[in-house]
């Protein structure tokens, strides 16, 4: 990947952090920690590799994407009002009572949402769903879906994952935020999912195993996975729970608390900071 277009997805990557933190930060509630760490991955995804359509949200052909970890939607919200498929200034509104911007995803009233999510282990599920839908239609399309590291606790998830090296839906791309933290500590102390590699490869699939903060090792994994016939992909991507605010990163009490009044200030700065420096 040229450095122009690593600037770009940057720069976008910033841009969500900011969504992220603005509506966490409104709304007084939300999870910043494990939305901050796919920042990277949905910049690469919506600005660079999926066919999706903001003026056609529902086009038959668009590629599927699924929040598996439902509690970031933050992130996605961020993501999708900044390729344009609603308001940016609709973040603020997160979790309000009235507004169409819940605590998860609702693929009946936010456009560009594909399948509504929170139930962990369910979102993973559906995604294979979409992806035999593609096989039986000649691979119309490509099904992305994100996973925390702890959901890999649920029982669901290799339901799914045996279900989907079954059939062999190799339109299907499985990303694992592997950030190392739950709500409760390290995935180590509650129920470890350790080693997820060996996991997903014994369950059928083809894996690969990359720093997710890198673009350059993202766009390698999915042109990988793209190339892949006969069996799904699983991308383990090594993260940092917080990732660019300072006092977030690798914080558990981050996973689901609002930056208050200071903290979102330094938290503003800090992505202001990032923003220029990569706009100079």
């Amino acid at each position: 990947m040229d450095n122009v277009c690593k600037q770009r997805l940057a720069i976008e990557a910033v841009k969500i952090r900011q969504g992220i933190i603005e509506s966490t930060y409104h709304a007084k509630s939300g999870h910043p920690g494990g939305s901050l760490s796919i920042a990277e991955l949905l910049s690469y995804l919506y600005f660079q590799e999926m066919n999706v359509d903001p003026a056609d949200p529902k086009k038959t052909d668009r590629d599927r994407f699924v929040l598996s970890k439902g509690h970031a939607a933050p992130a996605l919200y961020a993501a999708l009002a900044n390729r344009g498929f609603f308001p940016v200034e609709d973040l603020k509104t997160l979790r309000k009572t009235d507004s169409y911007l819940q605590g998860h995803p609702n693929m009946n009233y936010v456009p560009g949402v594909d399948m509504s999510t929170g139930s962990l282990g369910q979102g993973v599920s559906a995604a294979v769903g979409f992806a035999l839908a593609s096989k039986r239609q000649n691979d119309l399309f490509r099904v992305y879906t994100v996973l925390g590291d702890g959901e890999l606790e649920e029982g669901e998830v290799w339901e799914a994952a045996m279900f989907a090296a079954a059939k062999k839906l190799d339109t299907l791309t499985v990303f694992v935020d592997n950030n190392n933290l739950q709500i409760d500590g390290t995935v180590e102390e509650v129920n470890s999912p350790y080693p997820i590699p060996e996991k997903f490869a014994a369950f059928g699939f083809r894996v690969i195993v990359i720093d997710g903060h890198d673009f350059d090792q993202l766009e390698v994994a999915i042109e990988q996975a793209k190339q892949t016939k006969g069996c799904p992909t699983a991308v383990i991507m090594e993260t940092i729970k917080g990732k660019g605010i300072s006092y977030m990163e690798n914080q558990v009490n981050w996973h689901g608390a609002a930056p208050k009044e200071e903290q979102y200030r330094i938290a503003m700065d800090e992505l202001d900071a990032q923003l220029k420096a990569l706009q100079a």
